[in-house]
């Protein structure tokens, strides 16, 4: 055997140096297998839920604890009278001023059911040939003057829109045409009403000869 040339000191330190160095080597490789995750995995501290067994053995789904918030804190919309509808209202024509070309003729809707009912924006009006008849010219255009809001008519209560006839002569393509009856529809409703109303209109679509404002409380006036 050929003696070692290291002294017998720097040996020790160095087989102490080499025992450290692979505790800590191993130490090392320790640490990078348990810290490593893999990509897009969930957090340590997230767990996978198990789906609780109902009681014929089968998983039942999950609830979310934010649906279960959202749903336990919505109260339930609270009911209210039903739309009105043609079938329980009462069509006729109130007060009307005529100023420079133009007729304005008020609507009258009275409530003639047992029970309050609610009406919302513009009725649709137009002249027709008869009760029942055809269409005659262009239905009547939405006049953005009155606001439009909810109304709660009471058995009797009484809701009004404004009704502007222009002069139908004062349109150079017009066809003019005469008519007698007007059809209502209340707001909401495909139902129809019916008032007497004589005048010339143009039988041409093209000309807005009606324009009509959103229904408001009351009988209403013309000025």
């Amino acid at each position: 055997m050929i003696p070692s040339l290291i002294p017998p000191a720097h040996q020790r330190a160095a087989a102490a140096l080499a025992s450290t160095c692979g505790l800590v080597a191993a130490c090392g490789i320790l640490a990078a297998c348990g810290s490593a995750a893999a990509p897009g995995a969930a957090p340590a501290q997230s767990q996978a839920s198990t789906p609780a067994s109902g009681s014929d053995g089968s998983a039942s789904a999950p609830v979310s604890p934010a649906a279960s918030t959202v749903a336990a804190s919505t109260p339930a919309a609270p009911a209210g009278p039903a739309g009105c509808l043609s079938s329980g209202l009462q069509a006729q024509l109130g007060a009307s001023q005529g100023t420079a070309g133009t007729i304005y003729q008020v609507i009258v809707l009275t409530n003639t059911s047992a029970s309050s009912c609610t009406l919302y924006g513009y009725p649709g009006v137009s002249f027709v040939t008869s009760q029942g008849g055809s269409q005659v010219g262009a239905p009547a255009t939405r006049n953005p003057a009155v606001t439009a809001t909810q109304l709660t008519l009471v058995p009797g209560g009484k809701a009004n829109a404004l009704l502007a006839v222009h002069d139908a002569g004062a349109y150079p393509d017009c066809q003019l045409t005469g008519v007698d009856w007007l059809r209502i529809y209340p707001p909401g409703d495909f139902g129809s009403l019916y008032v007497q109303y004589k005048a010339q209109t143009c039988a041409n679509t093209s000309n807005d000869i009606l324009t009509v404002t959103a229904v408001s409380a009351g009988a209403g006036s013309a000025s």
